[in-house]
């Protein structure tokens, strides 16, 4: 155990962890996390005020070719945005890029929600977070990964005194099995630890999820469990979990206990959601895939016995 995953135990799921979340600290501070062997990095710069700046830094290559039209072309890779608002407010979450662009131009983002957004990002891009009308914070992307990536961002309270905000923040590896970010956003007194638990089984196993890691799971049925410290599981506050192969999931602890202001109360998501039919489909895809293999390969022989 490396300090950022699942210890393995007889009895339990089939998890395994794979790079500890990164978190931006409170306003006035700096700091620089490396994520997955320095595939990015995120660099958080000193603010006078609640307005925070972050980087994406990757590692740029570029093909070059001496006159004329090279036949070597540069590798175009898709990086998708997925934001989480786990800001308690009673205002939604709003996000621009480049101060013109409004990625929410569907409508505004309520807190405990998630979103994706298909827009292809650049190196340079700006993004502009306003919660209500008051502004949250910008992140500047001054490079991104060499390879697909789907990069996490998530807003939230930063302490319990005051209504700045904190970051949380990650960039999804390209992995077979799923991928579960299990996120601390709650501010207050109150402990509780998460539960992941096999269902749609004979023998159900369970094994805890430490907050602030990743784990990659198989596909599957999972509950998750939200389990206040000192209290049994049946005071426990639970979601589904429907693990897809290939997939990126967010288990969230959100809330505060604000004291001063509106206090929101310890609760738990699961972002995305969905149907349990998925997982059949995603089988027969398999089989589909495996029975085409075995055909092609089977038509291959033939050939090449004639």
């Amino acid at each position: 155990d490396s300090g950022s995953g699942l210890a393995a135990r007889r009895g339990a799921p089939r998890l395994r962890a794979i790079v500890a979340l990164g978190r931006l600290a409170s306003p006035r501070m700096a700091s620089t996390l490396k994520v997955a062997g320095a595939l990015a990095s995120l660099v958080l710069a000193a603010s006078g005020s609640q307005v925070e700046h972050a980087h994406f830094a990757g590692h740029a290559h570029h093909a070059r070719h001496r006159g004329g039209r090279g036949f070597v072309r540069g590798m175009e890779f898709r990086h998708r945005l997925r934001i989480c608002n786990a800001y308690p407010s009673a205002g939604s979450l709003e996000v621009f890029r480049n101060r013109g662009e409004r990625l929410t131009s569907d409508g505004a983002m309520p807190y405990k929600e998630c979103g994706d957004f298909s827009s292809p990002l650049l190196a340079g891009d700006r993004l502009e977070f306003k919660v209500g009308s008051l502004p949250a914070g910008m992140f500047t992307i001054s490079d991104l990964p060499n390879n697909d990536a789907l990069l996490l961002l998530v807003i939230r309270r930063h302490d319990v005194e005051s209504t700045a905000v904190s970051f949380e923040s990650h960039v999804f590896a390209n992995e077979l099995d799923a991928q579960v970010a299990v996120i601390d956003a709650y501010q207050g007194k109150a402990k509780s630890h998460t539960l992941i638990e096999e269902k749609n089984v004979k023998i159900p196993k369970n094994e805890t999820l430490r907050f602030n890691s990743v784990v990659s799971v198989p596909q599957g049925l999972y509950q998750i469990d939200l389990i206040p410290h000192g209290r049994g599981e049946e005071n426990a506050v639970a979601e589904t979990l429907v693990a897809l192969k290939r997939q990126s999931f967010v288990v969230m602890r959100t809330g505060v206990e604000a004291e001063d202001g509106e206090s929101f109360p310890e609760e738990l998501v699961v972002f995305p959601q969905f149907p349990v039919e998925a997982l059949n489909g995603a089988a027969r895809f398999s089989f589909s895939v495996l029975l085409y293999a075995l055909v092609a390969g089977l038509s291959s022989y033939a050939t090449a016995l004639c």
